[in-house]
Protein backbone atom coordinates (compact mmCIF):
# COMPACT_ATOMS: atom_id res chain seq x y z
CA UNK A 1 0.00 0.00 0.00
CA UNK A 2 1.22 3.29 -0.62
CA UNK A 3 0.31 6.38 0.48
CA UNK A 4 -0.24 10.33 -1.01
CA UNK A 5 -0.07 13.67 0.93
CA UNK A 6 -1.30 16.00 -0.95
CA UNK A 7 -0.22 20.03 0.61
CA UNK A 8 -2.16 22.70 1.32
CA UNK A 9 -5.85 20.89 0.54
CA UNK A 10 -9.05 22.01 2.47
CA UNK A 11 -7.11 23.79 5.22
CA UNK A 12 -8.40 27.06 6.25
CA UNK A 13 -11.13 27.01 3.66
CA UNK A 14 -8.93 26.88 1.09
CA UNK A 15 -7.96 24.92 -1.91
CA UNK A 16 -11.32 23.07 -1.81
CA UNK A 17 -11.18 19.41 -3.06
CA UNK A 18 -13.53 16.76 -2.26
CA UNK A 19 -12.26 13.50 -1.59
CA UNK A 20 -14.94 11.48 -3.74
CA UNK A 21 -13.39 13.31 -6.95
CA UNK A 22 -9.84 12.58 -5.44
CA UNK A 23 -10.37 9.17 -5.30
CA UNK A 24 -11.64 9.22 -8.84
CA UNK A 25 -8.70 10.83 -9.71
CA UNK A 26 -6.32 8.19 -8.45
CA UNK A 27 -8.54 5.16 -9.87
CA UNK A 28 -8.48 6.97 -13.22
CA UNK A 29 -4.97 7.19 -13.26
CA UNK A 30 -4.83 3.23 -12.74
CA UNK A 31 -4.74 3.15 -8.50
CA UNK A 32 -6.64 0.73 -6.90
CA UNK A 33 -7.97 0.29 -3.57
CA UNK A 34 -7.96 3.86 -2.95
CA UNK A 35 -9.05 5.13 -0.19
CA UNK A 36 -8.71 8.40 1.94
CA UNK A 37 -8.33 9.46 5.72
CA UNK A 38 -9.62 13.03 6.63
CA UNK A 39 -10.31 15.98 4.40
CA UNK A 40 -6.75 17.28 3.99
CA UNK A 41 -5.18 15.27 1.31
CA UNK A 42 -4.30 11.81 2.76
CA UNK A 43 -4.91 9.16 -0.21
CA UNK A 44 -4.31 5.28 0.80
CA UNK A 45 -3.62 3.04 -2.54
CA UNK A 46 -2.01 0.51 -4.59
CA UNK A 47 -0.39 0.82 -7.85
CA UNK A 48 2.21 -0.41 -10.05
CA UNK A 49 5.47 1.09 -10.34
CA UNK A 50 4.42 2.30 -14.27
CA UNK A 51 1.62 4.64 -12.60
CA UNK A 52 3.61 5.43 -9.73
CA UNK A 53 6.11 7.38 -11.69
CA UNK A 54 4.11 9.43 -13.23
CA UNK A 55 1.46 10.01 -10.41
CA UNK A 56 2.19 12.33 -8.24
CA UNK A 57 2.56 14.87 -11.73
CA UNK A 58 -0.66 13.80 -13.13
CA UNK A 59 -2.83 13.60 -10.03
CA UNK A 60 -1.36 17.63 -9.49
CA UNK A 61 -1.65 18.35 -13.51
CA UNK A 62 -5.62 16.80 -12.77
CA UNK A 63 -6.29 19.13 -9.54
CA UNK A 64 -4.89 22.25 -11.13
CA UNK A 65 -7.33 22.30 -14.76
CA UNK A 66 -10.23 21.02 -12.33
CA UNK A 67 -10.21 22.81 -9.28
CA UNK A 68 -7.72 25.69 -10.16
CA UNK A 69 -4.68 25.73 -7.74
CA UNK A 70 -2.11 23.15 -7.57
CA UNK A 71 -1.08 20.44 -4.40
CA UNK A 72 2.23 19.20 -4.45
CA UNK A 73 1.62 15.74 -3.71
CA UNK A 74 4.32 13.28 -1.89
CA UNK A 75 4.47 10.06 -1.82
CA UNK A 76 5.53 7.30 0.77
CA UNK A 77 5.41 3.45 0.89
CA UNK A 78 3.87 1.37 4.16
CA UNK A 79 7.43 0.52 5.15
CA UNK A 80 8.32 4.19 4.47
CA UNK A 81 5.87 5.52 6.88
CA UNK A 82 6.50 2.32 9.43
CA UNK A 83 9.97 3.89 9.12
CA UNK A 84 9.17 7.76 10.27
CA UNK A 85 7.38 6.12 12.91
CA UNK A 86 10.46 4.01 13.89
CA UNK A 87 12.98 6.98 13.06
CA UNK A 88 11.13 9.71 15.10
CA UNK A 89 13.83 11.11 18.03
CA UNK A 90 11.58 13.23 19.77
CA UNK A 91 9.05 10.34 20.33
CA UNK A 92 12.60 8.22 21.80
CA UNK A 93 13.23 11.55 24.39
CA UNK A 94 9.84 11.56 25.58
CA UNK A 95 7.92 14.47 23.83
CA UNK A 96 4.11 14.37 24.20
CA UNK A 97 2.76 13.29 20.82
CA UNK A 98 0.51 16.01 20.81
CA UNK A 99 3.39 18.31 20.03
CA UNK A 100 4.88 16.24 17.28
CA UNK A 101 4.51 16.76 13.89
CA UNK A 102 6.51 15.73 10.20
CA UNK A 103 7.54 17.25 7.19
CA UNK A 104 7.25 15.02 4.60
CA UNK A 105 10.34 15.95 1.65
CA UNK A 106 9.51 15.45 -1.98
CA UNK A 107 13.69 14.65 -2.23
CA UNK A 108 16.24 13.85 -0.19
CA UNK A 109 18.16 17.40 0.73
CA UNK A 110 22.04 17.09 0.75
CA UNK A 111 23.68 17.59 4.24
CA UNK A 112 24.67 21.08 3.00
CA UNK A 113 21.53 22.16 2.83
CA UNK A 114 20.45 20.66 6.07
CA UNK A 115 23.59 22.31 7.62
CA UNK A 116 22.54 25.81 6.92
CA UNK A 117 19.36 24.86 8.75
CA UNK A 118 18.84 27.63 11.93
CA UNK A 119 18.15 25.12 15.29
CA UNK A 120 17.26 28.84 16.99
CA UNK A 121 14.85 29.82 14.41
CA UNK A 122 11.73 29.44 16.75
CA UNK A 123 12.60 28.95 20.20
CA UNK A 124 10.91 26.15 21.67
CA UNK A 125 10.59 24.70 18.74
CA UNK A 126 12.73 22.12 17.58
CA UNK A 127 13.16 19.97 14.68
CA UNK A 128 15.40 16.59 13.45
CA UNK A 129 16.60 15.92 9.44
CA UNK A 130 16.32 12.32 8.66
CA UNK A 131 16.31 11.59 5.48
CA UNK A 132 13.56 12.96 3.65
CA UNK A 133 11.97 13.32 6.79
CA UNK A 134 11.86 16.73 8.73
CA UNK A 135 10.52 15.61 12.43
CA UNK A 136 9.60 18.35 14.83
CA UNK A 137 8.87 19.15 18.38
CA UNK A 138 6.71 22.30 18.89
CA UNK A 139 5.38 22.97 22.22
CA UNK A 140 3.11 25.56 21.04
CA UNK A 141 2.06 23.93 17.62
CA UNK A 142 1.69 24.24 14.27
CA UNK A 143 0.06 27.88 14.65
CA UNK A 144 3.01 29.63 16.12
CA UNK A 145 6.23 28.14 14.76
CA UNK A 146 8.44 29.57 12.31
CA UNK A 147 9.61 26.49 11.29
CA UNK A 148 7.30 26.49 8.14
CA UNK A 149 7.07 24.53 4.74
CA UNK A 150 8.25 28.08 3.51
CA UNK A 151 11.41 27.87 5.40
CA UNK A 152 12.45 24.51 4.86
CA UNK A 153 11.28 24.65 0.81
CA UNK A 154 13.31 27.48 0.16
CA UNK A 155 16.31 26.35 2.40
CA UNK A 156 16.49 22.32 1.37
CA UNK A 157 15.33 23.35 -1.96
CA UNK A 158 12.60 21.03 -2.27
CA UNK A 159 9.01 20.36 -1.54
CA UNK A 160 7.76 19.35 2.02
CA UNK A 161 3.95 18.76 3.66
CA UNK A 162 3.26 18.67 7.06
CA UNK A 163 1.15 15.90 9.07
CA UNK A 164 0.53 16.11 13.19
CA UNK A 165 1.62 12.79 14.74
CA UNK A 166 -1.64 11.40 15.35
CA UNK A 167 -2.36 11.38 11.47
CA UNK A 168 1.62 9.81 11.04
CA UNK A 169 0.44 6.94 13.20
CA UNK A 170 -3.29 6.62 11.63
CA UNK A 171 -1.61 6.47 8.27
CA UNK A 172 1.08 4.22 9.19
CA UNK A 173 -1.77 1.54 10.43
CA UNK A 174 -3.74 1.92 7.45
CA UNK A 175 -1.28 1.80 4.80
CA UNK A 176 0.04 -1.45 6.85
CA UNK A 177 -3.44 -3.86 6.56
Amino acid sequence: MNVALLRGVNVGGKNRLPMKDLVEMFTAAGCSNVSTYIQSGNVLFNAPASVLKKLPENIAKQIAETFGFRAPIILRTAEQMAETVRANPFLAAGKAESTLHVYFLAETPGSAAIAKLDPDRSPPDAFHAHGREIYLHLPNGMARTKLTNAYFDSKLGTVCTARNWATVLKLTELSAS
